[in-house]
């Protein structure tokens, strides 16, 4: 299959097949042919897809032998734990001994890897700001490269390396570029898209088999935290007075942000379970919200690590998601003998989209994204603007108090000028 489908070499076909992959999975169908070519892709595809799989094997296609004076392969990734997996992976796919890879992560000491690299190597994987250190310390020779691979790309802006990635990228001439993430959005593509050249873009949608149980889920995808905190002031007016609402945050300094933020509209009817300030309002356990009539919006952080008893809460709001997708999938779950029916709302920035991603994946379905209200006030993220100068004051305004000036007399006024021949007939002078 892997011959005939994607033309892969003997020695390729061996590896990949002992190494237990007997058919090409869809993102290597769609990839491979392209990435051998030498085409620019960006391939969007889902955790545990093949995606990394699908690179290597283009990698060690495209690179045949080794023992070139200089790197010839650069495969970016978020953490030392990812340097480590891929290139084991490298070594179980790759059966060419001159082929030497080299990975570069922040750990153990600088020295050892610059000797590595020294010694010779066709493939280094490494983290964006490990390399770039040893880049500029001249250790890290980018002239030969050919392939630049940008694995887990969504995870590296989330982590804030675009500035390594982006310094990496333009030093080197001329190459092929290859990125794999899990979800595309504004700030990745504004990482890439000064040195993409025409890319292919591949998108692989994998979903479970089976679809769970769980409540009607929505999602809003909003810029920053801010406007998180805008829309959730309008989600919470929409509730019917009966009804009761509880909002997940990450940590309890952001629900103390949160809290303060919305009761300047709901006043005593929101509190916080366990608050961090003493003169927050707020509840010991979330049975106790359940009994208290007048208040209707309680706000939990997910850093108190604690399952909730949830049953008579018609509302669910995720203001932020949880980095852990069993937790969130955990509270979705439908209680099939609970009445009535739960609504779950989640709001999502560009770096959080992949972990929505690891729902539906969990989930077996796709969340339904929402449009944005009209009414909703979008928060200023351009707070670094240059203020502009204001204009020289006109001869008409007053000077400024305090300041050396003065009117000229009408006499000393001059709004003329003469050129040099006319001044020395004036002066009855020759010009000389």
């Amino acid at each position: 299959m892997w011959a005939e489908k994607l033309k892969l070499s003997k020695q390729l076909v061996r590896s990949v097949t002992a190494a237990g992959y007997f058919t090409p999975k869809e993102i290597q169908s769609k990839t491979l042919s392209r990435v051998i070519g030498g085409q620019d892709i960006i391939a969007i595809a889902p955790e545990g897809s093949g995606k990394t799989t699908a690179y290597i094997l283009g990698v060690l296609t495209r690179l045949k032998y080794g023992f070139e004076e200089a790197p010839r392969a650069l495969i970016l990734v978020p953490d030392k734990e990812k340097v480590l997996d891929v290139i084991e992976k490298i070594h179980l796919l790759n059966q060419n001994a001159s082929i030497r890879t080299v990975g570069l992560y922040t750990e153990p000491s600088m020295q050892v890897q610059l000797d590595a690299l020294a010694d010779g190597a066709d493939i280094v994987v490494a983290t964006p700001d490990r390399a770039r250190a040893i880049y500029l310390k001249l250790g890290l020779n980018l002239n030969k490269i050919m392939m630049l691979v940008i694995d887990d790309a969504a995870e590296i802006v989330r982590l804030g390396a675009q500035l390594p990635v982006a310094e990496l990228a333009n030093s080197i001439i001329k190459c092929q570029h290859l990125i794999f993430t899990e979800v595309m959005h504004s700030k990745l593509q504004q990482m890439i898209d000064p040195f993409m050249n025409m890319p292919a873009l591949i998108e692989i949608e994998e979903l479970s088999g089976v679809k769970a149980e769980i409540h009607e889920q929505s999602l809003y995808h909003v810029a920053d935290f801010k406007t998180k905190l805008n829309l959730l002031t309008l989600l919470l007016k929409d509730i019917l007075p009966t009804d009761k609402a509880v909002v997940f945050v990450s940590t309890r300094l952001n629900a103390e942000k949160i809290y303060n933020h919305i009761r300047l509209n709901f006043k005593n009817e929101v509190a916080i379970l366990n608050p961090m300030m003493f003169e927050s309002k707020g509840f010991s356990s979330i049975e106790n919200f359940k009994e208290q009539q007048q208040v209707r919006f309680l706000i939990v952080a997910d850093e108190l690590n604690r399952s909730y008893e949830l049953q008579g809460i018609s509302l669910l709001i995720h203001v932020e998601i949880p980095a852990d997708t069993d937790v969130f999938v955990h509270r979705m779950i439908k209680d099939l003998n609970e009445p009535g029916n739960v609504q779950s709302i989640s709001m999502a920035t560009d770096l959080e989209l992949s972990l929505i991603k690891k729902i539906e994946q969990t989930i077996g379905q796709k969340i339904r994204l929402n449009e944005l209200p009209e009414d909703l006030k979008i928060a200023d993220v351009h707070k670094d603007k240059k203020v502009a100068k204001p204009d020289k004051a006109s001869k008409n305004e007053e000077p400024l108090r305090g300041a050396a000036f003065h009117e000229k007399k009408a006499s000393n006024k001059k709004d003329y000028n003469y050129s040099a021949g006319t001044k020395a007939k004036m002066n009855k002078k020759k010009k000389h």
